[in-house]
């Protein structure tokens, strides 16, 4: 038994539990939050069966794609004045972990 541990952002979060629900798999949602762009993103908890991983990884990537974004930046200057301008930044798809179970039980 595998448990995998899916990180999508909040804009596909929807399309990825409705595509694993869909497949029969039973999927645990935790809202959280990014360190790198501080954005919320969706934390998909799913235990499955070993010859199921490849087709959990699957959904998920088919419902979470990349895009890019532009994102404001502050630069500071050498008199002291701050500047922003926008900076292209890749957000979006999936950041997945399948881990082993040693033991799983529904009580």
């Amino acid at each position: 038994m595998k448990l995998v541990l899916a990180i999508v952002g909040s804009d596909d979060s929807a399309m990825v539990s409705a595509a694993l629900t869909k497949e029969g798999f039973t999927v645990t949602k935790l809202a959280t939050t990014g360190g790198f762009l501080k954005a919320g993103n969706t934390t998909f908890i799913v235990g499955t069966e070993d010859d199921k991983v490849d087709r959990v990884i699957s959904v998920i990537s088919a419902q979470s794609r990349r895009r890019t974004q532009l994102i404001p930046s502050t630069t500071t200057m050498d008199i002291g004045v701050y500047s922003a301008f926008p900076v292209e930044v890749t957000v979006g798809g999936a950041t997945i972990f399948v881990l082993n179970v040693d033991r799983f039980e529904k009580a």
